[in-house]
């Protein structure tokens, strides 16, 4: 069912009045790895919502009264339009209103705000919980993200994944805490960037986990388990990720053949590069050129 595509493996409860699931208005991702879905809802006469979910959850709805609980916090309050909340995942939440109500849930990957936060040098990739509040910039990128569900993704899976990347800076960017000490059991930002620019410099090249593991002055059991705490993924999809990241660069300056691309940026073959550009972004390598 289209619900599970935000909730996926989560424990989660949603009812109307009647006891039925609400009316499902939109809702999905388009096709690539964006990490963000979204699930337009209407509840009839009465909301019950209750969830722990393995995703982070932003939820969005109409003016109302609501009770919201998150952990062991509860908040009785009127609602405004656009009101927001944030359950960050593996955390209880709840909610609970006797009218009518719309509703906006965004879902998104913890894999992907970790490695966004990893590219960010001054926040961590830890959202902080909030019963209410509001963020403009945040709800105009969902309400777009239910446009584009319901339109059958009419701009395409590019515009979806640049239009998700910009809602993942911005929860970064506003609901996180900036942080200068790095959390235990984590690399330091300065690793990291030792660890990015090795990759750019011999990305042409073939780059063994073992060295990265050196660069960072841990063994490689060890560096590999760290590395996919601090980046939300391990260090082979990392570098192919950097390599993508690249690849798309000299892609949209149009000066060099697919082929020379992807030789130039560790790939196999052109059909190789093909084949991550189509599982991460969902689309065909010509559709890349701006």
């Amino acid at each position: 069912m289209m619900e599970n595509i935000v909730m996926e493996t989560g424990e989660y409860l949603m009812t109307q009045e009647d006891g039925s699931f609400p009316t499902i208005l939109a809702g999905g991702s388009a096709r690539g790895e964006s990490g963000v879905s979204v699930l337009s809802l209407r509840f009839l006469r009465g909301l019950h919502f209750k969830a722990t979910t393995q995703q982070h959850l932003v939820w969005f709805q109409s003016p109302v009264q609501i009770e919201c609980r998150m952990a062991d916090r509860t908040l009785w309050h009127e609602a405004p339009a656009g009101s927001l909340a944030i359950c960050p995942a593996g955390m209880d939440c709840a909610a609970d209103a006797g009218k009518n109500v719309d509703a906006i849930i965004v879902a998104i990957n913890p894999a992907k705000l970790t490695l966004a936060a990893a590219e960010d040098s001054t926040h961590e990739a830890q959202l902080i919980e909030r019963l209410c509040g509001h963020d403009a910039g945040l709800l105009d990128l969902a309400r777009i993200l239910v446009a584009e569900s319901a339109d059958d993704y009419r701009e395409g899976s590019l515009f979806w994944s640049e239009v998700a990347s910009n809602f993942i800076d911005g929860l970064i960017a506003r609901h996180t805490p900036e942080c200068a000490t790095r959390a235990r059991g984590t690399l330091g930002k300065d690793v990291l960037k030792r660890l990015k620019d090795y990759v750019f410099a011999h990305i042409d090249e073939p780059i063994e986990v073992s060295t990265l593991a050196s660069i960072a002055g841990r063994s490689q059991f060890h560096f590999s388990r760290v590395f996919t705490r601090s980046v939300g993924m391990t260090p082979h999809r990392y570098v192919v990720h950097l390599r993508l990241q690249r690849a798309i660069e000299l892609i949209r300056e149009q000066q060099s053949s697919f082929a020379e691309i992807a030789a130039r940026t560790g790939f196999s073959d052109q059909s190789h590069l093909s084949r991550w550009v189509r599982r991460v972004r969902g689309v065909p390598l010509s559709q890349l050129i701006a």
